[in-house]
């Protein structure tokens, strides 16, 4: 049986970096005998403008009825479509791997994964105005806490068994404690730390290379790994998963870029690193290290965006990692 994939190109900068990654995706399924079954769908505010909704009915049946979503970037309505998609399904931990690539320029060697609870805290969306008063609620429950902390124990057993908790529980001392204790008590047998968020923005400026697997909680994670990916070389090399229990989604961690949009010069390999991610929860590790071998080997022969000091265009970097597998 076929893996059903829906594919959601997105907006801005979306249709472009999508398009050079499934040449990736087509070239990869093909080396390794990956039968996809490939259905394309409409989201976002091109969406919104053309259907009234952001995320159709139809795309919404097609998500339901498929294994594994693979999306560009949504701009002003990423809300309706990948907050949605993420509480639809459940995909309660947000995986993004931050790795230093040879031959582009980085602030620090950075090797580490950042596991990212997915579907509470205040971006649950519970948000109320109240006359002159604005009121967001946090959201952290046990049970989201311990599911998501068993994620990051089996990245940390996969890798160095060291994980660092990052909170804000000295200020935030319900909430933020509450999430820091059950992770604790998950992750027991491991060698555990634990940061304050400030500190650990500090820190991975100075010092990366202390960090292995970092687990924290959603608005926090969203922040962090911006930065992170910025000491890493850039955001256009920052792969994502959004992973639950019996579906998945893959997207590249930055926006939709709109003021480069339809330039041809956006950096791809976010996206392609994020097809990656996608193998390899279809079980397919051999394809997904196969992707990553040939990005870098990408770098290597020089074929870049300008962001990362190339003149290729985004389809030709993806057309050119392609040819590698």
């Amino acid at each position: 049986m076929p893996y059903k994939v829906l594919v959601i190109p997105g907006d801005g900068i979306g249709p472009e970096v999508v398009e050079a990654a499934m040449y990736v995706v087509n070239a990869a399924a093909a080396k390794f005998g990956v039968e996809l079954e490939v259905k394309t769908a409409e989201a976002g505010d091109a969406a919104l403008r053309k259907y009234g909704v952001a995320m159709p009915p139809e795309t919404l049946k097609l998500a339901d009825a498929a294994d594994v979503i693979f999306k560009g970037p949504i701009g002003e309505s990423a809300y309706d479509v990948t907050s949605l998609i993420r509480m639809r399904y459940t995909l309660y931990a947000n995986i993004r791997p931050v790795k230093d690539l040879p031959g582009v320029p980085a602030v620090k060697p950075i090797d580490c994964v950042f596991v990212r609870e997915n579907v509470e805290d205040v971006y649950v969306g519970a948000e109320y105005k109240v006359g002159d008063v604005a009121i967001a609620l946090k959201v952290i429950t046990g049970q989201g806490t311990r599911r998501v902390a068993r994620v990051a124990r089996r990245y940390a057993e996969a890798r160095k068994r060291r994980v660092t908790i990052v909170h804000k529980a000295n200020v935030l001392r319900v909430v933020d404690g509450f999430f820091r204790d059950v992770a604790l008590e998950e992750l027991r047998g491991l060698e555990v730390d634990q940061m304050y968020v400030d500190a650990a923005a500090m820190e991975l400026v100075r010092n990366p290379s202390r960090f292995d697997v970092v687990l924290t909680t959603n608005q926090y994670g969203d922040i962090l790994t911006d930065l992170a990916a910025q000491v890493a070389g850039g955001i256009g090399l920052a792969p994502s998963g959004n992973i639950g229990d019996n579906k998945a989604m893959f997207e590249p961690v930055h926006g939709a870029a709109f003021d480069i949009a339809g330039k041809g010069v956006a950096n791809p390999i976010a996206t392609i690193l994020s097809a990656a991610m996608m193998f390899e929860w279809l079980g397919r590790r051999d394809a997904a290290e196969a992707i990553r071998a040939a990005v870098e080997k990408s770098i290597e022969a020089g074929y870049k965006t300008p962001d990362i000091g190339g003149k290729y265009s985004t389809k030709e970097v993806g057309k050119y990692i392609a040819s590698i597998l």
